[in-house]
């Protein structure tokens, strides 16, 4: 029995929640009726002892455990429209029991009450919506404090106000304020996961991570690898990204909530050998993601292709070095070549739309209709700075515009899919996030649809929930987003 002592396990099943502390000094266990109507929940603590285990009862059970309640909403599949009911759950008086963080168990409100521990603390979040929390696949952690800079399109802001702004963040206590700015920022706009590129200093990967360690939120992110075409103080080398993305993927991959992102900016910015070094990172570390940029802009593709002539086409680049796969994130995708959507299928890369930030810099339009068709899988971002709003909400709205250029409509539930579960299911992590199902954590936004005296106004004729998510779609920003929860805590008024 003393190995149990070394093991880290979470073991989550419909109607228990086992997990081991490491070094496991305790085991939780959380059991719940097979009926919620028939039972009540409960937990138990047990001790290894060297011929077993000792019980003991959880005493903290109660203390830690929550019923949150309102309107749920959650996707299980792409909702194509209100007929599709098999693809999304929706309970109208319905509540979560939460307990350290996880989701226990969903349903009617009150059942989950009679189920609960009669002490168990209830906020009442009617008639507002329950969602999980937003996830924003792309965004860039230094470019906090240039949002809304004036420029022109895509290289001339890299070397106006990226590049100038990156290199501040060699001093660790810069890294440090901004981290909690930007932080303040995706928890007001109810995103509770994030996918960030930080500058291409080591501080600044700690003081991404250190701050979402401090606030207990699912949050992934890396070094940006850049050896080239940059001021030369930002540029590391080849081996010296390659030696700083490890030592940093050593230190936070998988520690608390953390997850490392391989991180090489573009094409542009790498020569072959750190794109190399890239691949050689990623194949060490299979389970770790990669992000990267391609087919944003015309000057960007035209300036790639003359520095990789022997490629092809821009993704070739990539797939020369072995960075394509299921976990890889390619920011932007605009300016596809067929044979390039062919290579993204083949290899489960996913496309990654940035709809505020195309507009902003002029970049080109989305085609999200093709990508569908043609089977790649593609996930939705802020892209701050260059993408103008922190908020999912207002992502989706222009979003929303650009696909309607192209004749492309989406549904309001295909919307909150795609910000949720959608964005979940691309980064290969719906077994933890983007969904309400029991055993998954507590990451949540709570929306108001009635937040400013225009939706008010404007909810007064609605009659259905798409209408309602159409309206924070089309109107909402911060102020909608009534809470947001991390492990099952309040962040935004708590």
């Amino acid at each position: 029995m003393h190995g149990l002592r070394e093991i880290s396990l979470q073991l989550d099943t419909p109607h228990m929640q086992i997990s081991f502390s490491k070094p496991a000094k305790m085991i939780h266990c959380s059991f719940l009726p097979r009926d919620l109507k028939q039972g009540t929940a409960s937990s138990a603590l047990f001790e290894p002892q060297d011929q077993g285990f000792r019980f003991l009862p959880d005493q903290t059970a109660d203390q830690n455990t929550k019923i949150l309640r309102g309107r749920l909403l959650s996707f299980s599949a792409v909702a194509r429209g209100p007929e599709d009911t098999s693809a999304y759950s929706y309970e109208e008086d319905g509540a979560l029991l939460v307990r350290d963080g996880k989701i226990v168990a969903k349903g009617v409100f009150s059942e989950i009450r009679d189920a609960a521990p009669e002490t168990a603390e209830i906020t009442d979040h009617r008639p507002h919506l329950i969602l999980p929390g937003f996830i924003d696949t792309h965004i860039h952690f230094p470019q906090a404090e240039i949002i809304a800079s004036w420029a022109d399109q895509l290289l001339d802001w890299l070397n106006d106000y990226t590049f100038p702004t990156e290199l501040k963040f060699e001093n660790k206590a810069h890294g440090k304020r901004i981290a909690g700015e930007f932080y303040d920022a995706l928890i007001a706009h109810g995103t509770t996961t994030a996918v960030a590129y930080c500058s291409s200093h080591p501080n600044s990967v700690d003081a991404y991570f250190e701050e979402a360690e401090t606030r207990g939120m699912l949050m992934l992110g890396g070094k940006t690898m850049m050896d080239r075409n940059a001021p030369e103080a930002l540029c590391d080398t080849a081996q010296s990204s390659y030696d700083d993305s490890k030592a940093l993927l050593a230190k936070w991959h998988g520690r608390g909530r953390a997850h490392y992102v391989i991180t090489p900016r573009f094409a542009i910015t790498s020569t072959p050998e750190q794109l190399e070094a890239a691949g050689t990172l990623l194949k060490e570390q299979p389970d770790c993601h990669l992000q990267t940029h391609i087919n944003e802009n015309h000057n960007e593709i035209a300036f790639t292709r003359e520095l990789y002539p022997d490629a092809g086409h821009y993704l070739g680049v990539y797939e020369s070095f072995g960075l394509l796969g299921p976990r890889t994130l390619l920011g932007h995708c605009i300016h596809m070549t067929g044979h390039e959507m062919q290579v993204m299928r083949e290899t489960g890369s996913v496309a990654v739309f940035c709809p505020t930030s195309n507009l902003f810099l002029g970049s080109g339009l989305f085609d999200k209709a093709g990508m569908e068709s043609a089977g790649i899988p593609t996930a939705i971002a802020t892209d701050v700075g260059g993408g103008t709003s922190y908020s999912m909400l207002r992502t989706l709205d222009e979003g929303y515009k650009i696909l309607q250029l192209q004749r492309q409509r989406m549904h309001p539930l295909t919307s909150f899919y795609w910000v949720t579960l959608g964005n979940a299911n691309a980064l290969s992590m719906s077994d933890r996030i983007g969904t309400l199902e029991p055993g998954t954590d507590a990451d949540l936004v709570v929306l108001d649809a009635k937040a400013t005296p225009p939706m008010a106004l404007r909810m007064e004729t609605v009659e259905t929930l798409s209408e309602e998510l159409f309206i924070l779609q089309t109107l909402g920003d911060d102020r909608a987003v009534a809470e947001t929860y991390v492990a099952g805590e309040r962040q935004k008024t708590g």
